[in-house]
């Protein structure tokens, strides 16, 4: 069987994270053709190589059909590990149209000597794990924020890369707009806010695992909610692989 071109072969990226633009431009130096899908989340994304589009597919069968339509030769998962919705559509659409597929995960953070990690599953437990006057770093996205309205017994520090379009609805909070810093950074941020626990989801990666470097260090508990159990589907940890696993498939 002929295969076509490698730039007539296109890849689909559902993107959003590091390792999604990092793939999407090793990928476009070696001739294949990509395009990026951000939810839209961020207001200002770094910069993308290939064509880039923004905003849903419609759930599973608006996915299936964009596939069909644009002619997508393998789709890539490289979404956020929590994503969970995205990743159920993206496996609803690659088996109905038999779509060859794989996906992108970074491996999770492993507990190391000296961390104090309270382990929870869901969000609600992570509420219901906070004592009374706690100083808390909040590290989730804007849209997990809510649960956190119910304990009006805790101070909390919100933080965020863009301004959220409305207020948090928390009793007692303040708002800082950064993005994580190296491990010293954050040690001297989390003392200078006199926090006394992180709650932040295990998304694994580096990017912001100087903040847990730092509470290891200063001895500050963190109230970890672990990622949701996903279907066994073709899994690979990092962009290297993904490349050549595209290799294999596309040519």
């Amino acid at each position: 069987m002929a295969f076509l071109p490698v730039s007539d072969r296109r890849v689909l990226i559902l993107g959003g994270t590091a390792e999604a633009t990092k793939l999407a431009a090793s990928l476009v130096a070696q001739g294949y053709s990509t395009i990026s899908s951000l939810a839209g989340r961020t207001r200002d994304p770094a910069k993308i190589e290939g064509a880039v589009r923004t905003g849903g597919f419609g759930g599973a069968e608006g996915l299936a059909h964009y596939l069909l339509h644009e002619n997508i030769a393998l789709l890539v998962d490289a979404t956020h590990p929590f994503a969970t919705q995205i990743s159920d559509n993206a496996l609803a659409a690659v088996q109905s149209t038999h779509t060859p597929f794989v996906r992108l995960e970074r491996p999770a953070w492993q507990r190391k000597p000296g961390d104090i990690w309270n382990s929870v599953a869901t969000l609600e437990e992570a509420v219901l794990s906070i004592p009374s006057r706690a100083r808390v770093l909040l590290a989730l996205g804007r849209q997990h924020i809510g649960p956190f309205s119910k304990r009006r017994d805790v101070y909390f520090v919100v933080r965020m890369i863009d301004p959220p379009e409305t207020p948090p609805d928390l009793a007692d909070f303040e708002l800082e707009l950064s993005k994580p810093g190296k491990k010293d950074e954050e040690a001297a941020f989390l003392t200078r806010k006199r926090l006394t626990h992180i709650v932040c989801r295990n998304s694994g990666g580096s990017a912001s695992y100087a903040k847990i470097a730092a509470a290891r260090e200063l001895g500050l508990p963190v109230i970890m909610i672990e990622r949701p159990h996903r279907p066994d589907t073709s899994t690979l940890p990092d962009v290297d692989s993904i490349i050549s696993f595209v290799r294999e498939r596309l040519g």
